[in-house]
């Protein structure tokens, strides 16, 4: 039976069943496509996963996690805003973290959409998560509110990073291909050109 002061989650149930599935194979699918570019060669140098890469992993995490705490059979409101705001401190550290990676050990420069998408957006996600959790027991409706669209955000977040992390490497295959194409010509001219 859901205690009486979680009565308005059941109306999310849904919602976080479709966040929750859907969080759980973009994760899977993210796996895929960094195992294609280590088997490629691709991949850039740690700090540039670090800042760029594993977050959307941790977004993806986050919103398959907040799903579940709120599918939870919980007893009372406060251990589940208890729930939502240590996510929403832990992905704070973590995308201040994330903040200091890029700035200091990059080969990387973002540019605006990158500053936004990586870093200002999952800012404002992790701070509605921490507001939600602080208000959950004494405004459940206004939190419920903030926390959906937060989390759905998390997920337009992970999709956008995961396709920026696609093409970037799709970008560096054709980019380290045109090199090994120039190298092998230019070494069959100098050959040809020490031959005749």
């Amino acid at each position: 039976m859901v205690a009486p002061d979680l009565l308005p989650l059941s109306g999310w149930e849904s919602f976080y069943v479709i966040i929750g599935s859907s969080a759980a194979a973009l994760t899977g699918l993210n796996f895929v496509v960094i195992a294609l570019g280590a088997e490629s060669r691709m991949m850039a140098r740690p700090a540039d996963l670090s800042a760029f890469g594993t977050p959307t992993i941790i977004h993806f995490c986050a919103a398959l996690l907040v799903s579940a705490i709120l599918s939870a059979p919980w007893r009372g409101a406060a251990a589940v805003a208890a729930c939502i705001g240590a996510c929403g401190v832990a992905g704070l550290v973590y995308v201040g973290r994330a903040i200091l990676i890029a700035r200091r050990g990059t080969i990387y420069k973002p540019v605006f959409e990158d500053i936004l998408w990586h870093f200002a957006l999952p800012l404002v996600v992790y701070t509605l998560l921490l507001v939600a959790g602080a208000i959950f027991t004494a405004h459940i409706d206004a939190a419920l509110f903030m926390i959906g669209p937060a989390v759905l955000l998390l997920m337009f977040i992970g999709i956008h990073n995961a396709w920026d992390t696609a093409t970037w490497m799709m970008y560096l295959a054709r980019r380290r291909q045109d090199e090994e194409n120039a190298a092998a010509a230019s070494n069959s001219a100098t050959g040809a050109g020490g031959s005749s």
